[in-house]
């Protein structure tokens, strides 16, 4: 058995190349094509950490000419259990986890429902694959702003159409609890279920028709095709889907802001809600930084955990 090797490419080699017009590059023509992104991400994705990092360190007030140095005092005052701003911060991570939590097992199980009557083949479902995604091309505040106004307590239809279905119709959807859970959840439900819909869509068309064909060649009924050949096929996908969710649930502060103004009292005020008013409000952008940093490793560590739950398993 016998090999070739490409010889090295020599100067006569690039002569002839350019004689035959085969085009030949030299080494920075990759550095050339990837230098847009490189720069973007140096710009807005390492600066922005490095920057976020050093201001965590410091008492920065951006309207005040010193910003001290403090070094991990805006960290360890986030675990004082006598300190104002931790009482805040963890019950901001409280509703963000209350909002995770009740978010993401529909935004993983309505959208693989819906991907899964998509693929089916039947009149006009391109038409309705796009009814499913349209709500998620619009932004946080149309879709916050509308349902303020649908779920309104006096005025809105929502309570309206309740009350000529003969049920209560004086349901406080945005100033009492559990109510404003709801809908802060059946919202963005409502708004995000197209995104994941759309690329469990795309997972469903890669699994091969062969594997469904030899299951029902063995007797295998839809609900044992769904278990042994759908989910093992799905399964990158659902560690995908399951941790962007995980991570957009927890960043959920649009919904929050206009539609409930963290209300009641300060109930449905999430981590990214606290974090931008203690820095953009309060002028105190070193604990502001701190909150994001631990909010960020947290999110890390059960990135990690989502992971490691959907591997591959051998044997």
């Amino acid at each position: 058995m016998t090999s070739t090797v490409a010889p090295p490419r020599s100067e006569e080699g690039l002569r002839e190349g350019r004689r035959r017009g085969i085009p030949v590059h030299g080494k920075a023509t990759p550095w050339l094509f990837l230098a847009p992104y490189l720069v973007l991400f140096l710009g807005f994705v390492i600066a922005p950490i490095v920057v976020g990092a050093w201001i965590s360190l410091h008492r920065w007030d951006y309207t005040l000419p010193n910003k001290p140095f403090v070094g991990l005092e805006n960290y360890t005052s986030l675990f004082d259990t006598g300190s104002i701003a931790a009482a805040q911060f963890w019950d901001a991570m409280e509703a963000t986890a209350i909002f995770t939590v009740f978010s993401v097992p529909l935004l993983l199980t309505i959208p693989l429902a819906v991907a899964l009557v998509m693929n089916m083949k039947f009149k006009g479902r391109t038409f309705f694959r796009a009814v499913y995604f349209a709500p998620y091309v619009l932004g946080v505040a149309v879709v916050a702003i509308m349902w303020r106004y649908l779920l309104d307590n006096n005025i809105g239809l929502v309570n309206y159409y309740l009350g000529l279905l003969g049920l209560p119709d004086d349901i406080p959807w945005l100033t009492s609890s559990p109510a404003v859970w709801v809908s802060l959840v059946g919202v963005t439900v409502w708004w995000t279920l197209g995104f994941n819909a759309v690329i469990y869509l795309a997972a469903l068309q890669d699994i091969p028709g062969e594997l469904y064909e030899a299951a029902r060649v063995d007797g295998a009924n839809r609900w044992q095709q769904f278990r042994n050949v759908t989910l093992p096929g799905l399964r990158p996908v659902l560690a995908f889907i399951t941790t962007i969710t995980i991570i957009a649930s927890a960043n959920m502060f649009g919904q929050s802001y206009l539609m409930t103004s963290g209300g009641p009292g300060r109930e449905t005020r999430t981590a990214i809600y606290q974090i931008a008013e203690t820095g953009l409000r309060n002028f105190q952008m070193g604990s502001a930084a701190a909150m994001s940093y631990v909010l960020t490793v947290a999110l890390m560590l059960l990135s990690i955990v989502v992971f490691w739950i959907f591997r591959e398993r051998k044997g």
